[in-house]
């Protein structure tokens, strides 16, 4: 019993790294139709950004809010530069600039930080929780990375809800040519998109890496993951890509805990072929009926 304890409050707080990454691709997702294969990148360069703050200022939350600006800034500058220009080309232009995004970003990563493998420092002690003699298995640490994310994401959840800004976001992913006869700048609002998908992949690149260490690949297998609980959700739904997320993250822990560390990976494969097969759309797809 205690095992299961530990398993399932550690899956929770690294199913919530997998959410923010799969919050970042849901939000591109609904507004352009693309699936940025370089989010992974992206939250990777922004993380080195935020470990440069703090190694000279050592101050975490600096760092942390230097790696949220970053996101914003980049995610925005990619939508302007990098992938207005293919709009109205064939889908397949978007990912084939997304898929040499992601090698050049993780190229200059190498060239500018170098290769060599960097511990990043957490905000709160990684040393888990215990009760009396039980360990609960999950840390300050991972707490903070559980309520930080929750947190974002209802943020976010408030923002799409009750604010002219979500109002228009909503308009822009259900329809933009709609939208666009209607008033709304859909340009604006597709660049603001992006920006939001670069702060939650810079979020998640900043919480997971005290767990693991950073270099220029660091996030690819984390980027898989957040896919897969995006897939599990259903790219249309926020709401999906949390809950995949929690789902992921426990699941595999569980794995890492009864069969082994070695069946990770594998395990997160199959649980994504599974979800493809058995409900394309996701647990919360919207495939139906697309509701603003």
């Amino acid at each position: 019993m205690q095992e299961f304890l530990e398993f399932t409050l550690g899956g929770v707080s690294q199913g919530m790294v997998y959410a923010a990454i799969a919050l970042s691709l849901v939000l591109i997702w609904r507004g352009t139709r693309v699936l940025n294969y370089s989010q992974g990148a992206m939250a990777m360069f922004t993380t080195y950004v935020a470990l440069i703050v703090i190694n000279h200022t050592h101050n975490y939350w600096l760092g942390f809010v230097v790696a949220i600006a970053s996101g914003l800034v980049l995610g925005a500058v990619v939508e302007r530069g990098v992938i207005r220009p293919t709009t109205r080309r064939p889908p397949l232009n978007a990912v084939i600039v997304t898929i040499g995004l992601l090698i050049l970003i993780e190229g200059l990563a190498g060239i500018i930080y170098g290769g060599s493998f960097r511990s990043f420092p957490p905000g709160y002690s990684v040393r888990g929780f215990n009760i009396g003699h039980v360990a609960l298995g999950i840390s300050p640490e991972g707490l903070y990375t559980t309520i930080a994310v929750l947190l974002a994401a209802a943020g976010l959840a408030l923002v799409f809800r009750y604010t002219a800004v979500g109002l228009r976001l909503r308009a822009t992913a259900f329809n933009p040519d709609v939208a666009r006869l209607l008033g709304v700048r859909t340009g604006r609002v597709l660049t603001l998109g992006w920006a939001l998908a670069g702060a939650f992949g810079a979020l998640a690149g900043v919480l997971v890496s005290p767990t693991t260490f950073l270099y220029p690949n660091s996030t690819d297998l984390i980027f898989v993951l957040g896919f897969t609980a995006a897939v599990i959700g259903g790219l249309e739904s926020p709401l999906g890509a949390v809950i995949g997320g929690l789902v992921l993250g426990v699941l595999l822990n569980y794995v890492s805990g009864y069969l082994g560390s070695d069946l990770v990976d594998p395990a997160g494969l199959v649980a994504l072929v599974a979800v493809l097969m058995l409900r394309p759309g996701g647990l919360f797809s919207m495939s139906t009926v697309r509701r603003v």
